[in-house]
This record gives C-alpha cells, structure tokens and sequence, in this order.
C-alpha cells in the first residue's frame, strides 16, 4: 500500500483527541494548583505503547513530564522528530472545557486545538505506517512535552537527550507552512528613588516618577520598532510594559518600582541589541538628570526563528502538503513564540504546521477534525519520504 495519500484512521484520531482532551492538563506554571501533564503523559505513553513504540517518560518536577516514543528504523536513514505540547492555558471561563463534545466537524474543548489534536494526528500518523505495513529507514521520534505555554522546559529537556535530523513542530498554523516566528525576552527595569515623608520634598526621590519619564521614552522606541521594516514572514519587532510595581503608602516618597517589559525579537536580533536599546533610554535620562537610578535586566528570553525554503524537511512537507489540499500551500511567518526555535537552535531543520481551528486560550477552543485527518496524512507520507522505506 503507497502512502502518497496516507490512510489514516480517522475513528482513531478522533477516539484518541477526545481521550486527550477530557483529561485537564493546565500548566501550574499559569494557574497555582492546576494538575500539569502527568495524567495526560500517561495517556498518551498508553497510546504510544499500543502502536509499538519505545516509550519513556521524563519526569520534569512533581507533575510535570515529557513523553518520547520512538519509531525505531532499520538503520541508514535520516531521523524525524514530531513535537507536540501537553499543557494547556488555564479552563477560566469556560462552561465546558472537558466536553470533548463534537459538532458540525469541530471537536470542542481546552486544547483541541492547541495542541492535543496535533498531538492525536501524531499519533494517528504513526498508525498510518504501522497499517501500511512501512518499515523506515531512519527513527520516528514522537515528543509530547510540557510547559510550552509558559517556559518550554519540557523541549528545552528534549533536547538534551534526543536529536534527530529534522523536527515537525505541529503548533496551529491553519495548514499553512510556517518557516518563522519571533522570540521574546522578559525585562525588569528597577527605579530607584528615596524614602521620605511626603512632606520632605527636599529629601524624597520619587523612583516612580522617574519610572514615568521611562515609558515615555519606551513609547517612542515601541514606535520606532514598529516601523523598522518588517521581517518577510515574522513582520516587526515590538514591546510592551507588561506589569509595574512601586510604593508603599500614600504620604511616602517611593523609594523603589519595578517594570516589566516584554520584548518580542525577530530573527536576527540579540538580547544584548535589545537590551542596550533599553539602557541607552536608561543613559539619556540620567545624564539629564543624576537623581534618576535605572537599570536593566533581563530574566528570560527565547530566541526568534527561521528556517530556509530550501531545508530538506521544508520541501518534503510542502510537497506533501500540496499533494493533500491540491493546492501549494501558503508559506507564513508567526507572531507568537513556539519550541521550534529551542529544536532549531538544537541543530535540527525546523517547520511547523498544524491543523484548522478558533478560540485558542479563550472561553470556546475547537479544532477542525477534517484538518487533523489532513495533518496527520501528511505527517505519514512527510517520515516515509524523508526518513526513507518500504
């Protein structure tokens, strides 16, 4: 049997996305108490084990796991890495967030569609080998980690342990061939002032006024940076001042605040570049007046991304991406960060592409299973074309 046109078991996928989705797996990280992926990791490792793959689980922190099955080849060929992520965003707002419930060729509920019905295309694309009969070449490594949707230690772990020649990561890209997307870095900018009676004008420094004479000067550069031209695909970069923090009571001079600053990169930018943007604001601004103390740090960053058209793993997929929609697939950049960039900056060929859907992290999420059945034929024919066999 050929796999140009996969034959995916389109009753297992779904079977296997609604099992997925009835078990809460919200990141702790975003909402204290919530469970983590350790319930759906063993779901999904029970899933896995059933269609032959070597399993193992990789325990994070208390409930938090990745979970790799690998394909094994017979030796010679090149290796694929398929990554998905197990959290989801918090359920607020929700009437049913576990419903799985489908309607009209939508599957509904947290992380249908981001991304547990990527995460069931996987799989459903590992029955379609197993059906054909196809033995490959090369390994099918099939990740399914944590905390994408705040720190990405789950890939940022993959890594370590596991390599293979190109990655598939099947974030949401309405089947559209993503081959870009920005980073981020996370700044604090602290303020510091003195603490005085509010009647003391002559002693207090107001570090939150100072503060105010910065984002003044942030707002410009936000506007400069939108203006700059455009990456191709991931468009501008940009910033916004995310939280601030400072005072103590009411008669009192603030002696302290704390900004915080989110910086979206795209690819070729730094964190040193964007950092000295931010102190040179800081240089001016005390120059002009030496009562004013800024500093800048940043605390967390992930880099943007960037793949070539020309990588192997790109022409394979939007090949067969083309083959299965009877058009050329539509070539994107992305605003928003995923764990493509920890795999590319891994030394592993990067694409992304993922299913049809709405309403990711709000208070009605679907996925389109139509998609997933797309997604998960193009993922077959993706590792028997590039990973080799027969």
């Amino acid at each position: 049997m050929g796999l140009d046109k996969p034959a995916v078991d389109e009753s297992y996928l779904t079977r296997t996305l609604v099992d997925l989705v009835r078990v809460d797996s919200s990141n702790p990280a975003l909402t204290p108490g919530a469970p983590g992926e350790a319930a759906v990791g063993e779901v999904v490792a029970a899933a896995m084990a059933t269609l032959g793959l070597e399993v193992a689980i990789h325990a994070l922190g208390p409930q938090r796991v990745n979970v790799v099955g690998i394909r094994r080849g017979r030796g010679g060929g090149r290796s694929l890495l398929w990554n998905g992520h197990l959290d989801t965003v918090g359920v607020q707002g929700m009437a049913a967030p576990f419903s799985a419930e489908v309607r009209n060729g939508r599957l509904y509920g947290r992380g249908s569609q981001d991304m547990k019905g990527s995460m069931a295309a996987m799989l459903a694309a590992v029955k379609a080998l197993n059906d054909a009969g196809l033995t490959l070449d090369g390994d099918l490594i099939v990740a399914g980690v944590a905390d994408e949707e705040h720190a990405s230690i789950g890939t940022a772990d993959l890594v370590r342990h596991y390599r293979a020649d190109a990655a598939i990561v099947t974030e949401p890209t309405d089947l559209a061939l993503c081959r870009a997307h920005r980073g981020f870095i996370w700044f604090a900018v602290e303020s510091t002032g003195r603490a005085a009676h509010g009647s003391r004008y002559a002693e207090g420094v107001d570090a939150i006024m100072h503060m105010g004479r910065f984002l003044a000067e942030l707002d410009k550069l936000e506007q400069e940076l939108r203006a700059r031209p455009p990456h191709p695909l991931a468009g501008p970069p940009s910033l916004h001042a995310s939280t601030i923090q400072g005072g103590t009571e009411l008669s009192v001079y603030p002696a302290h605040c704390r900004l915080e600053v989110e910086r979206r990169t795209v690819p070729g930018e730094t964190v040193a570049q964007a950092a000295q943007e931010l102190q040179a604001i800081c240089d001016r601004l005390q120059a002009a007046d030496p009562t004013v103390r800024l500093s800048v740090t940043p605390f967390l960053d992930r880099g943007p991304f960037a793949v070539a058209a020309d990588a192997p793993i790109v022409q394979v997929v939007e090949r067969h991406l083309a083959q299965r929609l009877g058009r050329a697939p539509a070539q994107v950049g992305a605003s928003f960060w995923t764990d493509a960039a920890l795999l590319a900056e891994a030394g592993m060929d990067t694409v992304l592409v993922g299913p049809v859907g709405g309403g990711l992290h709000s208070a009605e999420e679907w996925v389109d299973l139509r998609s997933l059945v797309d997604l998960a034929a193009v993922l077959a024919a993706t590792a028997r074309e590039f990973c080799a066999g027969s």
